[in-house]
């Protein structure tokens, strides 16, 4: 089945700067799934795995603007620390590491730019904005969304949105 409007498609990659320099990587964890054609995915990477199958692997060179966006300079705020998670428990935050808020549009990952007491300053840019970056992608499963997946605008089950 190919990749069009409608399908739940999972896909692991694998994200370099242009000099080969890996960023990340999900080759050895779950498999990415979203709604293909719902806007669930940066335009780059969606409009990429148009038309192609389970088993494709293949690399594309995506611009700023068709992934993480371009720089924002109005984009550094101040929040209490206590908004600030971070996977691996970190209690002492430090200029230059990057932690996860929830905010109104869902949850958003961000530098740390200046630690006080009790606010921290952070740079809500996507640490990878700004950056063409290469996707290696590989197409792991392709199906038919259900209606339900299409009617809520987003994949269930493995990789997708658990209610």
């Amino acid at each position: 089945m190919q990749i069009v409007k409608d399908t739940v498609v999972q896909f692991r990659y694998i994200i370099t700067e242009l000099d080969g320099t890996e960023l990340e990587n999900n080759r050895d964890a779950e498999a990415v799934a979203y709604l293909h054609g719902h806007d669930n995915m940066m335009p780059g990477v969606e409009s990429a795995l148009e038309g192609k199958a389970v088993g494709d692997r293949f690399t594309v060179e995506l611009e700023p603007a068709q992934t993480y966006g371009e720089i924002q300079t109005d984009a550094e705020q101040r929040i209490p620390m206590k908004h600030l998670q971070d996977a691996q428990g970190t209690k002492k935050w430090k200029a230059g590491m990057t932690a996860v808020v929830n905010t109104e549009k869902g949850q958003r990952e961000v530098t740390v730019i200046k630690v006080g007491k009790f606010m921290v300053t952070v740079d809500l840019n996507h640490p990878m904005a700004g950056k063409t970056l290469s996707f290696d992608l590989e197409v792991v499963d392709v199906r038919q969304a259900t209606s339900e997946e299409i009617q809520h605008g987003h994949a269930h089950g493995v990789g997708g949105h658990h209610h």
